[in-house]
């Protein structure tokens, strides 16, 4: 079983009011990653997934250019132990 990896996610730009948690939760469903995906105050999206390393990558992809009418300006990973167990990825209001 491959070793489970985290990072801990804040993108900035334009990335709330397109669509951006609703398409980040579809992706990381679809690769099998776990956690969450909220809003921040200052226009910001923050996000955890937790996975095989690979499958997080590939969500992390995605969030670097996020839905069509998102315009990612800045990308902050984080990548740290796992904490906590979350169960499926949903969207935090």
């Amino acid at each position: 079983m491959a070793e489970i990896s985290e990072a801990h996610v804040v993108v900035s730009g334009r990335v709330q009011g397109v669509w951006f948690r609703g398409n980040t939760q579809r992706v990381a469903s679809d690769a099998g990653v776990l956690g969450y995906v909220r809003n921040l105050p200052g226009r910001q999206v923050e996000a955890v997934l937790q996975g095989e390393r690979a499958a997080v990558e590939r969500v992390i992809d995605f969030m670097r250019v996020g839905p069509p009418g998102a315009a990612v300006s800045d990308i902050v990973v984080s990548w740290r132990a796992a904490v906590g167990t979350y169960h499926g990825f949903r969207i935090r209001y």
